[in-house]
């Protein structure tokens, strides 16, 4: 069924999008072995579709979105997953996006289109392609997870132009590129302004009826976030209000892709990882977006340094002016509170990963998963 909205609907839509608060975000599945890295999706058709990342296969898998459980596969026939990062959709087509470059050396990024009709129609289809290159990139060489030119967002802006977004690992800011949703081979120039301090933006949605990107991702510890950006021109998508929060009660997720199911309501799916002696499963995450509940906005400063990290006994808190400092365990449970201190004795807790959080006597503030040891 399809709603419409309008008057105080729509109004509230829009009030709740352009003040970036959320009401809920939880767990509501862990996804199949077989997307264990999922890395796009969309919602379409009452499924939620996915796609796994880099070397492996060429297909698109159809969610049940209340058990995770896979009811359909799709074979794209005359596609390659080099690095499949991201789905958009629009009316008519489906766009995947081979846009991941994390070495930054890719002479063959492209975007496939696919007809929804087909899509529909069959488990194998064809794919028109969109070949693109980047026209400020002049250096090709080969750099592993230290480029500007990676890139995992990709989002459907209007009826005839596709919005990819940089995956920059040197500086962690993010560029905005238009690209023509016709088949066709473009060198792109990026916009504007850049998203500044963005951490590294995986996914995304562009939600016409509010003019608002909903924007997904992680930092350099696996603490997921959101972006909302609004109040932009579509010619420069970073220049209007730009607001962040983290999702703390997820605890440590690699964040991957998010899709709009409702006017406020969004699924996220996160990939599974295995680093040193942390792990973790691919989950199917439910976020709801609502105007009742104020989150933090993105008031970070990065003058503020912590070490050791991991830490055994003392932790050191070097520059800035902190007021407030706050340790969180995973469960986003306040075990620690202190005021000015440069110098904490964490001796007594046990081992884990747990969230420090600063706050500066100006408000700012600056967060960071901790590992006790």
């Amino acid at each position: 069924m399809v709603r419409v909205l309008t008057g105080i609907g729509l109004f509230l839509l829009c009030s709740a999008l352009s003040h970036a608060q959320i009401a809920s975000v939880s767990v509501r599945a862990l996804l199949p072995a077989v997307l264990s890295e999922s890395s796009g999706a969309v919602f379409f058709n009452g499924r939620f579709i996915s796609h796994n990342d880099s070397g492996n296969e060429n297909k698109l898998f159809e969610l049940d979105t209340a058990t995770g459980l896979i009811l359909r596969t799709v074979h794209i026939q005359n596609a390659v997953n080099s690095d499949w990062e991201d789905l958009a959709q629009d009316a008519t087509s489906l766009y995947i996006g081979d846009i991941g470059n994390n070495r930054g050396n890719r002479t063959d990024l492209k975007i496939y289109k696919i007809a929804k009709a087909d899509y529909l129609a069959s488990d194998t289809v064809l794919a028109e392609m969109i070949h693109y290159s980047y026209a400020d990139q002049i250096d090709f060489t080969p750099n592993l997870n230290n480029t500007e030119w990676d890139a995992e967002a990709l989002l459907s802006l209007d009826s005839s132009s596709l919005l990819l977004l940089t995956k920059d690992w040197v500086n962690r800011s993010t560029k905005a590129y238009m690209v023509p949703k016709q088949s066709g081979t473009y060198s792109l120039q990026p916009m504007p302004s850049q998203l500044n301090n963005a951490g590294l933006i995986s996914g995304g949605v562009y939600d016409a009826l509010s003019g608002s990107m909903v924007l997904t991702g992680y930092s350099r510890t696996l603490m997921p976030f959101i972006w909302v950006c609004h109040s932009f021109s579509p010619q420069d998508v970073f220049s209007g209000i730009n607001q962040r929060s983290y999702l703390f009660n997820l605890g440590m997720e690699q964040t991957e892709a998010i899709a709009q199911t409702g006017p406020l309501d969004f699924l996220i799916s996160s990939e599974s990882f295995n680093q040193g002696p942390f792990k973790d499963d691919a989950k199917l995450i439910e976020l709801r977006l609502s105007a009742g509940l104020e989150l933090i906005a993105d008031t970070e400063t990065p003058s503020v340094r912590i070490y050791p990290n991991p830490v055994k006994d003392l932790l050191f808190i070097d520059g800035g002016s902190p007021s407030r400092v706050e340790l969180l365990d995973m469960r986003s449970v306040k075990i620690y509170q202190g005021g000015s201190e440069r110098m904490i004795d964490l001796s007594h807790l046990r081992k884990g990963v747990y969230l420090l959080r600063i706050t500066a006597s100006e408000g700012t503030f600056t967060q960071e998963l901790l590992i006790k040891d």
